[in-house]
């Protein structure tokens, strides 16, 4: 196991002033919504659906442009850089210090190989690394700041495997290629899954880990030859991570969860259904239900399937085709879901869920979702996903599009406490 000492270093930081660069607001023609271009920087990036870039105290917001760090301020949505240097990943904020989490690695290292961990105070600047990795990723954090989680493989992927998924610097989408059987160049979505399905036949083996955040210790929770990927904390219990066997999704059951000593492996939906397919799993901020979008089979019957980890209840959402989307979020105070849109209903939008039978202990409670639309995205390409975040208010919806012709980040009025 390794250790590291923290080292606390200021040379880096910077105060800049605020910045409005590619700011702009307009309304959107279509919802009469409020839309505030926040950040058009070439080779911005904004974090993944289920990592939190927003502060404790729901003032700031944290992405990544190639100059460093930088934060928006929620209410003006002016920016500022807070770090300037050249980060491997931006994971997420902490949920008790004000602090950003980030990855660096030596330019000479390949994806997948040793890193380091460090965190920058986003007031002072000041940063202190936390931890060396030997390999994998960070992609969780606990909920009261102790531990970070990840996932490693512990040995090499055939190199054919290792080259693909890899992002574009400039778009930050992951690239793809393969040949069909006519040999033939494939589409982006048959290449990914044609690289999965060879990735899931590997069985390399990998293992979850955690990694202390006051010491840097190392400590192996699970090891597997199924593909793990997608480790997720729960936001109120520090002991209980969240995992996928990760692969084509008709072909593994994946959601799981475990806790941190190794104890209690549980598998939260196997699949009863040739064809059927679960995944993009989230926790609700409780803590109490993961969910994830479930489909019976895949593109025919669609569901925003919610578990409660306490006590086992099952509720599903029916989802209308202008509903499916890549990824799907739920509001603060867990009233409503917002979804990124898809290639049939190319929009960011609310979803209110209704429920249309009486619960019944031992029985899916069947719902439906009863939707309001907030951006237009009709000239998106979901090559790059919008990865949508309520912000901490509720007020507004952060994404990430190409809709302008090149990536950036965007808000949208929810129209909630009269905010349009």
């Amino acid at each position: 196991m390794l250790s590291a000492l923290p080292v606390l270093a200021a040379a880096a930081a910077v105060q800049a002033p605020a910045s409005n660069a590619g700011l702009g607001s307009w309304t959107d023609p279509a919802t009469g919504r409020r839309v505030v271009r926040i950040d058009a920087t070439p080779g911005n990036y904004a974090l993944y659906f289920n990592y939190n870039p927003f502060t404790p105290q729901g003032d700031l917001m944290i992405y990544l442009t190639p100059e460093g760090i930088r934060v928006a301020d929620l209410k003006t949505w002016q920016t500022r850089l807070v770090l300037a240097t050249k980060v491997d990943r931006l994971l997420f904020t902490g949920p008790r210090t004000r602090s950003a989490y980030y990855t660096v690695k030596d330019a000479t290292v390949d994806d997948g190989g040793a890193f380091q961990v460090w965190r920058v105070d986003l007031d002072s600047g000041v940063t202190r690394k936390v931890a060396d990795v030997p390999g994998g990723r960070i992609e969780a954090i606990n909920a009261d700041e102790t531990l970070l989680a990840g996932e490693r493989e512990l040995a090499p992927p055939p190199p054919a495997i290792a080259a693909q998924g890899r992002r574009d610097p400039k778009t930050g989408a992951p690239t793809y290629s393969g040949t069909g059987p006519d040999g033939r160049p494939l589409s982006f979505g048959a290449a990914k899954a044609q690289w999965m399905d060879a990735r899931l036949a590997a069985r390399v083996p990998m293992e979850l880990y955690s990694v202390a955040i006051a010491t840097g210790r190392r400590k192996t929770v699970h090891r597997a030859t199924d593909w793990l990927n997608h480790v997720q904390f729960s936001p109120t219990d520090p002991g209980l991570l969240m995992f996928c066997h990760e692969g084509p999704w008709n072909k593994v059951d994946r959601i799981w969860t475990i806790a941190t000593d190794g104890s209690r492996l549980s598998k939260v939906h196997a699949r009863t259904m040739a064809g059927e397919i679960a995944g993009h799993e989230f926790w609700s901020n409780d803590g109490r239900t993961i969910w994830y979008d479930l489909q019976t089979p895949a593109r025919r019957v669609s569901w925003l399937a919610g578990y409660d980890v306490n006590t086992g209840a099952r509720t599903y959402y029916q989802l209308a085709p202008d509903q499916m989307s890549f990824h799907f979020t739920q509001s603060p105070d867990r009233t409503m879901f917002a979804g990124d849109g898809s290639a049939a209903g190319k929009w960011i939008s609310l979803f209110k869920p209704k429920t249309v039978e009486t619960p019944q202990p031992g029985l899916i409670t069947p719902s439906v979702l009863d939707t309001e639309r907030l951006a237009s995205l009709a000239t998106h390409d979901y090559t790059l996903e919008p990865n949508e975040h309520f912000t901490p208010d509720g007020r507004w919806i952060v994404y990430r599009t190409n809709m302008e012709g090149a990536p950036a980040i965007y808000a949208v009025s929810t129209g909630r406490s009269g905010n349009q």
